[in-house]
Formats: structure tokens, sequence, C-alpha cells
């Protein structure tokens, strides 16, 4: 809830949940391993009956069932109009689901990315459904922060958390340790379903002088997770195993950021007011900051007591891409 000015009056109780969720207190060990790395892997971000909640909630959206009735701003993946050996990806499901929202849109995911990354504040760019069934093929190697071009600043702190016990045989997450520090690369040549997935990530080891690659895949039980740079060298392989491989991911931005003044981009600029470079905060909300604001309209909308109904999506197929 808020008081009259948009502040948080949740704060003591954000405090007694993060004393409770281990892998969102950023200690000074996490910050440092942060820096050095690029990313930290960290304990329980969500408890049990939550991950299974969520795991509901994907078999809802993947169909084109949304409680908002809104379209994703990105829906990569539709059961019975994509291949099945296909990875897949919703971007913005908050907008189409309050269950999403409620994991999302916390002041204390806020807080931790803002302290990683410097930022007095922290704004939700967006989020990621990632869903890699069975034989899924991969994801190709990027930066985050490439496709972000349309903002100032462009970097990110992303919250990556599983949702299913993860091994490197099921193709989850891998990171490029130090690949922060490497040069801004632009927008890869295949996201979805590479040939190779390090095509990309080789050219650019190679301009930073790198011959050996540290890659770490992430290996941790569901509901817990990592947080990384938008500028480290991140993707994933093939599920090799039996079962779905599925996590959610908030991806943050400082809370001061403001649209790029000339560059475009195809999907999140159209958010962008005529003549005003401010992110409107209905689109990109401010989940914590430092002085205990956060976007008014937060807490009534991760109340679940308002029956939206749900719609099944009939529309055009929406281009593939990702963010």
């Amino acid at each position: 809830m808020h008081d009259g000015e948009g502040r948080c009056v949740e704060l003591g109780q954000v405090a007694e949940q993060m004393s409770d969720r281990p892998g969102l207190n950023m200690t000074r060990s996490k910050i440092e391993a942060f820096a050095e790395d690029g990313f930290v892997v960290v304990e329980q971000i969500l408890a049990p009956d939550e991950v299974e909640l969520i795991k509901g909630r994907y078999e809802k959206l993947f169909r084109g069932e949304f409680e908002t009735s809104l379209v994703p701003d990105e829906l990569n993946w539709l059961q019975g109009r994509d291949a099945e050996d296909r990875t897949r990806q919703i971007c913005n499901g908050w907008k189409s689901d309050r269950y999403i929202a409620d994991v999302v849109l916390r002041p204390e995911i806020g807080r931790a990315c803002a302290t990683l990354g410097g930022w007095p504040g922290a704004r939700l760019s967006q989020d990621n459904l990632i869903w890699k069934p069975s034989g899924g093929k991969p994801l190709g190697f990027h930066q985050d922060s490439s496709y972000e071009r349309w903002c100032i600043p462009s970097d990110w702190v992303s919250c990556w958390i599983a949702l299913d016990d993860t091994t490197a045989h099921g193709g989850t997450v891998e990171y490029v340790r130090g690949s922060h520090r490497w040069e801004e690369s632009g927008m890869i040549r295949q996201f979805h379903a590479p040939d190779d997935p390090h095509e990309d990530l080789k050219v650019a080891a190679q301009r930073a002088g790198v011959n050996r690659l540290d890659l770490v895949p992430i290996e941790v039980p569901a509901g817990a997770g990592v947080f990384h740079s938008g500028w480290t060298w991140h993707g994933s392989d093939v599920n090799r195993s039996d079962r779905p491989r599925r996590a959610l991911v908030a991806h943050c931005m400082s809370s001061e950021a403001r649209f790029h003044p000339s560059f475009v981009g195809y999907i999140y600029s159209r958010y962008k007011r005529f003549g005003d470079d401010i992110m409107d905060e209905t689109h990109f909300p401010i989940i914590w900051r430092e002085d205990g604001y956060c976007s008014p309209f937060i807490g009534p909308y991760r109340r679940r007591e308002i029956s939206w109904g749900a719609t099944q999506y009939a529309g055009p197929d929406t281009p593939s891409g990702a963010s």
C-alpha cells in the first residue's frame, strides 16, 4: 500500500520479507562477486508454494489465456502456433497476469537490483517468462543491454529465478565470467533456436583478447537464482534432460532512466510520448527507490481480488525478437 504521495508504507514488511529470503539480501560478498564476475548466484528468492503457483500461470499464459485480457508485449511462442522444440518466451507477462506481477514488482527485488547497479532506485524494464521443454533448442549468447539502446542509460541488472531444479544437461542459463568488462556489442544475428548459440560470443571474445571462455552453467534448486549485469554475456544450450526448464526474470534499470532522444526500439519506444523522454510508470514502474517511493498503482494492481476474466489470444502473429 501507499500514502498519498506514492510512498511505500510496507517498508517494514519488505525488510521482514528480505530477512526470510536470503537470496535478496545483498551482502558485501555478493556485491563484490557481482562486480568481479558480472553475476552472482543467490539462495532462495521464491518459496516452494510460490514456485508451483507461477508454473501454473505459465500453463495458462502460453495457451494464450491472459488474466487481465492484455496480450504481452512479446509473445515469442504460443501453443498451436509455434514449433514444440522452440524455447518459449514471453516478455512483460506482468501486464497480462497479476500473479506474475506479484513477483516481478516486489520492492525487495528492486532494492537488490538497485544496490548491485549503484542506482538510487529501480524500474522494471520488462520481465521474461522462459520455458525450455525437453529437447528445447538453444537461446543465443548475448548481452541484454545491447537490446536496450532505446533508453539512457541502457544498463540493466536482472534477477533470474529458477522455477525448476536446473542442470547443465537440462539447458540451464550459462554466464561468461568477467564478460561484463568487454566492449559493448550489438544485437546478435540469431537469438531464437540458433544453429550455433556461441556464434556472436566467439567474435566478442576475440575482440576482447580472450582465448578461453569461462562458461558457468547455473545449477540451482527451484526458487533460487542469479543476479546478472546487462553487459554479461549469457545464453543457454539444448535441454537434453527429460523435463522442462522454466525461469522467471525481472530485468531492472535505474529509476532515473529516460528514453533515448533519437534511437528507436521497435517495441518499447511505442511507450514514448511525443516531445518527452520521461518513462511512464504505467509501463516502466518504479518498484523501489531509496526515499521509499514506488509507483502508486503497484499495490492495488498486485491485489488479485478483482476478476478481470481471461481471453483466448486470437490476434496476428507477433514478430520474433528478444530484449
